[in-house]
């Protein structure tokens, strides 16, 4: 009865799913059928004339000059010489450089074993030129050779995503991140699904596809589709408490796929606290035939469909999704510019010389003479008179001449038309792409930035899929990079090989607790777009840049600097040992900040010194620097002594001058006491003042005391 249930389920969805795929395909049928008209009107030889205007000229010259193809090579050819870059970055802001530097390095590394470059230039092509492209992400086993169950996540492009890839009609979003369905229609040969299923073929139904001149075996394809369904769950948290209060939750399946996870939690002091349900979001897969179910493939990794959409331009009009690349406006000028080439071929390959029309009797006999006139270039021509029953000549010569067809007049100005309506809608570049002499560089960057404008909307597009895919894959991330111990691939920005450990235990040195490193399983990161010149484009504008600061400075530092910093940014053959020996010399210099390993070498390098024993030519230094030394502390004693002597004689000498000093004081006043007796002995004689009680006696006194 188990067995009757699930099948009667796995009918019942298989009939709601192709239903459902009918209502979706039918409502964007007309759009996806003129992005499916555009892709083959600029790729394929010969489509630019299907439909009624193919039987119009039917038997007649039909030539093509393509010049759509050419506007749409412009924009692969940018996009592909500016590629978009990501980056992971904490969503609350904080600084953990070593979870983000190793999702980094697993993007890239997924990215390069993967090709992803084909599946993004095949999307990118097919939205710009149709308006609509696609690629997936899958979990694949990293060797499938060997015993291990490792998984890498791979990106892998989708062909003809504009008649095999479908989402559900209520998903609005660009990037369909809000989608709940998905259908992705892969072809088969009906003897590959023989040899696949062991069934009898039964395609899935598929509306969308244009047959014209071109040809293929019938029924020799059959298509199985990719059903993914977004399901809301309800799962049991457990929650576990460690002893220093840090809390983490683990799920059923956590621990049917680590027998030990329980004890290794008991053994380290970790204890259930509680348990809850939450909702969460799965994917599950299902591969359908026409018929059936052919595999229920169950959740799949991550919570996110691991379908990534680009759109060329995109709009909503009447609820429904509309898209178109560069063709479609430009079809019906390319289409006018092929009828008028062909046309003008037709009159030119009718004869351009007067043919002379003879009575038929007047080449007889001469017929071989005029058919090969042209081969021969005969330096004459014969030709009968025309006679009349008697036999008499009538007339002599042509009895008229052919007119050399005429090109109308409309013709020629209608070329000019089309001409300038074809670079109006493409934006033709031809002008802008003709570098002057003596051009400005600023002139250079306007031009620049012109042609940009013409791809700009594109290379948004293009830079919204890019995230919508690496949200993907870290999705998926979170749930197939989860083994301790695990060795894994990195690659940097430079293209340089690494390698890191999944869940690294390490002790924190602040809680003195064993934590783990690169568990991607606790990040909490977004998704950064860099829409912009390429790593390698971009170095090579950072030499320019740097090689232009060195004509502007003279400090010797600084330019030893900017030269490391060149040549750490050089490119060539056979350069990376160059490029290593600059940045190791930046480092020493501590001009660059040094990654975790780099720390440790220099770390050991520094000890190793120290406890190296010096060169020759180092301890004769040293010695002579201590007997510099020694010396100098000598004459240094020697100056103190003679400064010692110094302050002692200008002491003994302001003694002597001192006693010496008070000596003459002494003299003097009683020298001047004298005068000033005798002197006052005059006056009173005479009747004059004393000369201390006037106030010029006073002042003399003072004149007196002072010498």
């Amino acid at each position: 009865m188990a067995r009757v249930g699930k099948a009667e389920r796995l009918r019942k969805i298989h009939s709601e799913s192709i239903r459902a795929f009918n209502m979706v395909q039918s409502s964007v049928r007309i759009e996806r059928l003129q992005c499916l008209a555009d892709r083959r009107f600029y790729s394929i030889a010969g489509a630019q004339w299907e439909g009624s205007l193919a039987r119009q000229f039917e038997n007649r010259p039909k030539f093509e000059v393509n010049k759509v193809q050419q506007a749409v090579f412009k924009i692969i050819n940018e996009y592909r010489n500016n590629r978009i870059g990501i980056r992971f970055i904490p969503r609350d802001g904080s600084k953990d450089d070593k979870l983000t530097d190793a999702c980094n390095g697993l993007y890239r590394a997924d990215e390069q074993d993967s090709t992803a470059d084909e599946a993004y230039d095949n999307a990118f092509e097919e939205g710009v030129a149709g308006g609509f492209g696609a690629w997936r992400l899958r979990a694949v086993l990293e060797d499938e050779y060997s015993d291990n169950e490792y998984q890498r996540i791979r990106m892998e492009p989708i062909f003809d995503a504009d008649s095999t890839v479908f989402f559900d009609r209520d998903a609005k979003r660009q990037d369909k991140s809000d989608a709940k369905h998905c259908w992705v229609l892969v072809p088969m040969t009906w003897d590959s699904y023989k040899d696949t299923y062991n069934d009898d073929p039964t395609t899935w139904p598929k509306d969308i596809q244009m047959i014209e001149f071109d040809w293929q075996i019938p029924n020799d394809t059959v298509y199985v589709a990719e059903y993914y369904k977004v399901e809301a769950i309800n799962e049991m948290r457990y929650i576990y408490r460690s002893a220093t209060g840090e809390e983490d939750f683990y799920v059923k399946e956590d621990f049917e796929e680590d027998d030990q996870l329980l004890d290794k939690l008991l053994a380290t002091g970790w204890a259930e606290v509680r348990r809850e349900k939450v909702k969460c979001k799965k994917i599950h897969k299902y591969l359908m035939s026409g018929g059936k179910i052919l595999e229920d493939q169950g959740y799949i990794a991550g919570n996110n469909i691991p379908i990534v959409p680009f759109f060329g331009k995109r709009w909503v009009v009447d609820n429904v999704e509309r898209c178109m690349g560069v063709v479609r406006p430009a079809k019906d000028s390319q289409r006018l510019k092929n009828m008028q080439i062909s046309k003008l071929a037709e009159i030119s390959a009718k004869s351009t010389v007067e043919k002379p029309i003879f009575d038929p009797e007047q080449v007889t006999g001469f017929e071989v003479m005029w058919s090969e006139d042209n081969i021969a270039d005969n330096p004459y021509l014969l030709a009968r008179p025309i006679t009349d029953a008697a036999g008499t000549p009538v007339a002599y010569g042509a009895t008229s001449y052919t007119k050399v067809p005429n090109i109308p007049p409309a013709m020629a100005a209608l070329l000019q038309v089309t001409d300038q309506d074809m670079k109006d809608i493409l934006g033709a570049t031809e002008s802008m792409d003709q570098m002057q002499s003596g051009q400005s560089g600023v002139a250079v960057e306007m031009v620049q930035n012109r042609i940009d404008m013409n791809s700009f909307i594109y290379m948004s597009n293009m830079g919204k899929a890019v995230k919508r895919s690496a949200e993907i894959w870290l999705g998926m991330a979170k749930e197939l990079f989860v083994e301790e111990g695990r060795k894994m691939k990195t690659m940097t920005e430079q293209g340089e090989v690494g390698q890191l450990e999944i869940k690294r235990p390490v002790l924190d040195p602040a809680t003195a607790a064993t934590v783990y490193e690169n568990d991607l399983g606790d990040s909490n990161l977004e998704v950064y777009v860099e829409v912009g010149p390429s790593s390698s484009s971009r170095r090579n504008s950072t030499v320019r840049a740097l090689t232009m600061m060195m004509g502007i400075t003279q400090d010797p530092e600084a330019l030893q600097v900017l030269g490391s910093m060149a040549m750490m940014n050089m490119e060539g053959e056979g350069i990376e040992d160059v490029r290593d020996w600059f940045r190791q010399k930046m480092l020493r210099m501590g001009v660059v900040k040094p990654t975790e390993e780099e720390q440790l070498i220099l770390d050991d390098q520094k000890k190793q010194e120290a406890q190296m024993p010096p060169d020759a030519n180092t301890q004769f230094l040293l010695e002579s620097a201590k007997k510099a030394g020694a010396d100098a502390q000598s004459a240094v004693a020697k100056t103190q002594l003679t400064m010692a002597q110094v302050e002692k004689t200008v002491a003994e000498t302001d003694k002597i001058v001192a006693e010496t000093t008070l000596d003459e004081q002494d003299s003097t006043t009683k020298k001047l006491d004298n005068l000033d007796r005798v002197d006052n002995a005059i006056r009173g004689a005479t009747g004059q003042p004393e000369m201390d009680e006037t106030k010029e006696g006073k002042e003399d006194a003072n004149r007196n005391t002072e010498q």
